[in-house]
Parts: C-alpha cells; structure tokens; sequence
C-alpha cells in the first residue's frame, strides 16, 4: 500500500534539503539519504508521530469559497496560487486569531473538481501527464516567515501538494523547509469537504483535530486518520 495516493501526512523522511557548506542533501535533523535507504535504520520514521498522535485546534481557510464568491476561477490543476494575502483577508473575515500550535487547513477545491468536474477522460488524461500542475499556496519567503512566526504544528490541505507545483521560483519549495528544516508535517489530498460545510452552517472556523497516524518504523508517510470536532 502507498499511503501517499490519497489523503496522507508527509513525514519527515519524505524530503531532504541543501545545507550550506554540505555537499549531500540532508534530511531533518541531520539524517543522511543512506539512513534513509537503510532498511535497518528507523530514525524519523512515522512511528514516532504515532506515539502521541497529532491533536490541537485546527482553523480552516476555506480559499475555494472565498475565490467563488470574488468571482475568481481557476481549475486546482493548474499552477494557480493562493496568495499570503488572500490568506489573511480571509482569516479576516472569518474572525480567525491564529494562535501558536494551531493546525492550518487550507481548501482549495481539489476534491470537489475532482469528484464533480471532472469526466473520466480528464483524469485519465491527468493520471497520464508526466508534468502535471497543481494548484496551492504560493511558495515564498514571506509566506515561510508567516507560517513561523505563527508557530503552526501543521500544515494541511485538499491540495496535492499544500503549496504550488511546480515551484514557481527555482530559490524556494517550501517542503524543503517544512519537513526537513523545522520537523513540520505536511498534510495533503485531505477531503475538505464536509468540514467545510460544518464550518459555514456553523459560522465557525476552528474546531479540535484528532490524528493518529499509522505506527509504521521507518515509515514514510501515513493515512491521517483525522477528526474535527466541533
């Protein structure tokens, strides 16, 4: 099974990142690619996320309703970015205060294009693309400075990939800093939807999250096995 062909969190074995004054791309905190290909060799696996599990409040940034309502359209299989700004306009407008340990979701319409949009030769047609686009948050220093200064435990999304791909500046991915410099997960493909309802029939936007990933040594990734509550 490949728990990264459907909701998932990317663990910290899933992406490595340049270090200066090193000639080998590394890992967080310091692990190497031949620890990773160890079959022996466990060190950040997923099973030490499964210990305690991944719980606090979640706040939803719902960008897809907000773009519908501001009249901006857009196909969530394309290199469309959300903007810092829209974030923050519409945490504005949702009365969202982010709050240090806060779990960040943002939707961005991928499971509803794909499950009512679009026409089974559309996904095959993307299931066939050997440079398929993706849309999400735009990846830039300022939008790394904001997530941490906010103090975010994670990150989440509908997206296939939580930011832009492929990266739009050839300086910055932002799983690069995420999961290999601040130990940070990165949820993707996460199915939105419901919780998106609950949150306008309730005109709330935070709720408590409750993740217990899968206790796999040296695992990669995992099925979030997530809950709001409300």
């Amino acid at each position: 099974m490949n728990p990264q062909q459907s909701s998932q969190w990317d663990g910290l074995r899933h992406f490595s990142q340049t270090v200066p004054g090193q000639t080998e791309r590394l890992f967080y905190g310091g692990v190497t690619s031949q620890e990773i290909n160890d079959r022996q060799n466990d060190r950040i696996g997923m099973q030490h996320w499964a210990q305690e599990g991944i719980a606090g409040r979640g706040v939803l940034i719902d960008y897809a309703s907000w773009a519908e309502k501001k009249g901006i359209k857009y196909t969530t299989f394309s290199t469309h970015q959300v903007r810092l700004t829209d974030i923050l306009e519409i945490a504005k407008e949702t009365n969202i205060t982010f709050q240090k340990g806060d779990i960040l979701f943002v939707r961005v319409g991928v499971t509803k294009e794909w499950d009512t949009v679009m026409t089974d030769a559309q996904k095959q047609a993307y299931s066939d693309n050997p440079a398929p686009e993706h849309a999400g948050v735009e990846a830039t220093e300022d939008v790394l400075r904001w997530l941490w200064d906010s103090g975010f435990a994670a990150i989440a999304s509908d997206a296939i990939s939580w930011e832009v791909y492929p990266p739009q500046s050839p300086d910055i991915f932002l799983h690069e800093y995420v999961l290999a410099g601040w130990g940070m997960p990165i949820g993707e493909l996460f199915d939105l939807e419901a919780l998106a309802r609950s949150c306008q029939e309730l005109h709330r936007w935070s709720f408590f999250v409750a993740s217990v990933p899968l206790n796999m040594p040296g695992g990669v990734s995992s099925p979030p096995n997530v809950m709001a509550i409300f």
